[in-house]
């Protein structure tokens, strides 16, 4: 049994910053600069582990040759690879990074030899397909992390809770015909990429094992509680994760220029502690976030200190949303209903907002 390190990982690095986008692109190097504030005065409780690339071999269990071809050929140049999505000089170096670092962290949690970890990483990655760049992502780092824990641990059951503002369409698609990893997404809809409907619930084997809660611009803390603690938190636990990846997003947030929503700083503290205590309940404390989106730079730091002081808190505080909304409570009715044929913790549990106990 390995020795288990009592502090979270945290990776973070200078290089994260060299992938240089064209001014005025809200996924700037400056989103790292207000992170690194923000953990000033945390670094004591956190063991900082160096970042490493991701291999050729790493990255081509989830993308296409082609598509990594296409990195490799722009590589020197700024090119710009979808509507807003670019490639800098130095972006697939950096990219390795990013996926790389957050492939070892995930290892070391599985392993043991860590509690959890949080990677301070960009380009974020949950809007990247396997055959293409899309959505400020060029590598979908949450994928290439799970395909790690799949080949080198055998790891057989991966839940993947994103919180961002926008579905992680190419996380939804890379896993979407598979049992055994779990999507959950909470997002605004309708929004970019137009993906995450309430009726994308999977293919094939994979049918359920794609949890969409597609929820109205203009939601805060009251409807996202109530969806975590009425359905997505049911669905994680009847599933039973061996490791917890979070796509962690911190563009819901009130400020936020790019969405819609009313997440509050302590909001995403609430996501936080859902996420440890379900990782604590169901598979060994194992959790590992990423960060995806948050482009309002002070409510990135605020939030993001408020999720690092999450994972180093000697026990998980059992911290209250808000009571449900009239509108939490009839998104939450419709998630029940759409997702109960394939989750039946939603059926044989009550919920005082349903009209029928049997729902």
């Amino acid at each position: 049994m390995p020795n288990l390190d009592p502090l979270p990982i945290l990776v973070r690095d200078s290089r994260f910053r060299e992938h240089a986008l064209p001014g005025g692109h809200p996924e700037c190097p400056e989103r790292l600069d207000a992170i690194d504030a923000a953990l000033a005065r945390r670094a004591a409780g956190l063991h900082q582990i160096q970042p490493r690339a991701a291999s050729d071999d790493e990255i081509l269990r989830v993308h296409t040759r082609s598509h990594l071809q296409t990195l490799v050929d722009v590589e020197g140049e700024q090119t710009r690879l979808d509507p807003d999505t670019y490639s800098a000089p130095r972006s697939l170096e950096i990219a390795r990074l990013a996926a790389g670092s957050l492939i070892d962290i995930s290892l070391r949690v599985a392993r043991g030899e860590a509690p959890s970890g949080f990677a301070a990483i960009r380009p974020p990655g949950h809007h990247a397909e396997s055959a293409h760049a899309m959505g400020f992502c060029l590598l979908n780092n949450v994928a290439l992390a799970v395909r790690a824990l799949q080949a080198e641990l055998g790891i057989e059951r991966v839940a993947i809770l994103d919180w961002d503002v926008h579905h992680g369409n190419g996380t939804q698609h890379i896993f979407e015909d598979e049992r055994d990893v779990l999507f959950a997404s909470l997002h605004q809809f309708p929004f970019y990429p137009g993906t995450g409907a309430l009726g994308e619930r999977g293919n094939g084997e994979g049918l359920g094992s794609s949890v969409n809660l597609p929820l109205p611009a203009g939601c805060g803390d009251a409807e996202y509680g109530a969806v975590f603690d009425e359905v997505a938190l049911p669905i994680l636990r009847q599933f039973a994760p061996q490791i917890l990846v979070v796509s962690a997003g911190f563009d819901a947030h009130a400020r936020d220029p790019l969405g819609s929503m009313q997440v509050s700083t302590l909001g995403f503290r609430r996501f936080a502690e859902r996420a440890r205590s379900l990782a604590d309940d169901v598979c060994g404390g194992r959790l590992v976030i990423a960060l995806e989106g948050g482009y309002d730079l002070q409510a990135l730091g605020e939030s993001v200190a408020e999720v690092i002081d999450t994972l180093c808190a000697e026990s998980v505080a059992d911290g209250k949303f808000p009571p449900a909304s009239p509108i939490g409570m009839q998104v939450v009715r419709e998630f029940r209903q759409a997702h109960a044929e394939n989750w039946s913790d939603l059926r044989d549990s009550t919920w005082s907002g349903s009209p029928d106990p049997k729902i």
